[in-house]
């Protein structure tokens, strides 16, 4: 049986994607926030380096929704 190997750093490419798509869509925190029913300092938290912030399965789904990409770009390197 093959081994897996899992992309320990998994939740600091997602932050870094949804940091970039969302600034690609030329939108702020604030309001990738509102669209999907969050606080702005979630969102904040969410993105930061510092914070490490874990989120929900859900919460990555209704960002992706929002930035109009899938969750497989979201976790791409």
């Amino acid at each position: 049986m093959k081994e897996l190997e899992f992309d320990s750093q998994i939740y600091d490419t997602i932050r870094r994607n949804i940091k970039k798509y969302r600034k690609e869509k030329g939108l702020t925190s604030a309001q990738l926030a509102e669209m999907v029913g969050l606080s702005h300092d979630f969102i904040r938290q969410i993105e930061s380096e510092k914070t490490r912030y874990n989120f929900s399965v859900e919460t990555f789904y209704k960002i992706s929704v929002a930035l109009e990409t899938g969750m497989d770009k979201l976790a791409e390197k």
